[in-house]
């Protein structure tokens, strides 16, 4: 991650001298944060994808005034403990506030500014890629997910999220051709033995939906999958878990706001992020298990095939996976609403009753969520505890 730094102090007006020790201070943040912090003219701030402006002291104000109208926003202020550069910045923080633009003073200890600047980089790098998002569905939503439309038009204005429909016969053609690049991870459920024929069937499916993504440049895409099992015999989970596992956000039964989501959450983690249904909540024991038959090949300790539930067809997954602390995540498709809680994974279960892969986990809070104000049915889940950083995307997200 990059970040961009334009540079403000007493008698320096064209922010390309600084001092010494301000150098350091920005070198040691730099190396500190694991985000390449650079210095850059005024013209070229907007280019990085974090923009800061550093005060480098007091009586600065008056300079920042000068440049304020060709600052991109929202202004992120970068101060020293030293030469009055934090009662500057409280000054300037103060004039932005009066003209409601979004801002932030960033200072403290080298440890914390370094941890704010991680997760500032990760929000405002995962804002700008939604910029021009390509998110494609292949076929119509399922039938039963009523409340899961999104308008194009509307997503396209207000995120910049180009949403890409791919008539449902277009995949049956590519099917059709019954072929597929290998790759490591085709090779890694090849390599369990588990019915060579019906994996190769599902690898096709796989093949067919890269090439579909490739063909309408997609960097997500989500599948009416159901509609695969009569024409087909097979199902999508095969091609899902390899896409997801290549880098492209894929997801189930044409759910487009769980794919924005989806895409989302892996943008701001770095995690492989698991598409699931809430399957039963233990109120008593802060307790909900979520299942579903897919998952990024590469998310799982291990796994093992087995056919898709619902249908007793294809090949589906049942992954073992780390126990610890995990994410759990959904957001509208306009990105207006959105749910985050951590939580705690107890137990990979495996029972007859639910779809293949099954997590246990324990939630301190946010269980009445799921029956009082849910967004959908489908939510997201990655290992490791990211809401602070969720959190902190939503708070930026229109600034």
């Amino acid at each position: 991650m990059k970040a961009n730094v334009y540079y403000i102090a007493s008698g320096n007006k064209s922010g390309d001298v600084m001092n010494p020790k301000n150098e350091q201070f920005v070198k040691d943040l730099s190396k500190k944060s694991g985000v390449e912090m650079s210095y850059t003219s005024l013209s070229e701030l907007k280019e990085g994808e974090l923009n800061l402006v550093f005060i480098g002291g007091g009586g600065t104000e008056g300079m920042f005034l000068e440049v304020f109208d060709s600052l991109p926003k929202p202004i992120l202020l970068l101060t020293t403990g030293e030469n009055n550069s934090l009662a500057a910045s409280m000054e300037i923080l103060s004039f932005l506030r009066q003209k409601q633009v979004p801002g932030e003073i960033i200072h403290g200890s080298l440890e914390d500014m370094s941890r704010r600047i991680q997760i500032l980089a990760r929000v405002f790098q995962t804002k700008n890629k939604l910029k021009g998002l390509r998110v494609g569905c292949v076929g119509e939503s399922s039938d039963w997910l009523i409340s899961s439309g999104v308008d194009g038009e509307a997503s396209r204005e207000k995120n910049g999220i180009e949403i890409v429909k791919v008539p449902m016969q277009e995949m049956f053609e590519e099917i059709a051709k019954k072929s597929y690049e290998a790759n490591e991870y085709t090779k890694m459920i090849s390599d369990t033995g588990y019915k060579p024929e019906e994996v190769e069937k599902a690898l096709e499916i796989y093949g067919a939906l890269k090439r579909i993504c490739e063909k309408y440049r997609l960097d997500s895409v989500t599948i009416r999958c159901f509609d695969l099992l009569g024409p087909v015999g097979s199902t999508g989970c095969a091609a899902l878990a390899v896409l997801n596992a290549e880098g492209i956000y894929a997801g189930c039964e044409g759910d487009i706001p769980s794919l924005i989501a989806m895409t989302v959450l892996g943008e701001l983690s770095g995690q492989p992020v698991f598409m699931a249904n809430p399957s039963r909540i233990l109120s008593d024991k802060k307790e909900i298990i979520f299942a579903h038959c897919t998952l990024p090949i590469t998310m799982p300790l291990t796994f093992k095939c087995m056919t898709h539930y619902e249908s007793d067809l294809g090949v589906a997954f049942q992954g073992e996976l780390q126990e610890g602390p995990v994410t759990v995540f959904k957001c509208s498709g306009l990105l207006d609403q959105y749910f985050v809680a951590g939580g705690e994974l107890v137990e990979n279960l495996h029972e007859a009753n639910l779809c293949r892969t099954q997590l246990r986990l324990h939630m301190e809070e946010g269980l009445d969520y799921f029956t009082t104000r849910s967004i959908g049915n489908h939510h997201l889940i990655c290992l490791g505890d990211y809401t602070e950083v969720v959190k902190e995307f939503f708070r930026w997200m229109n600034a």
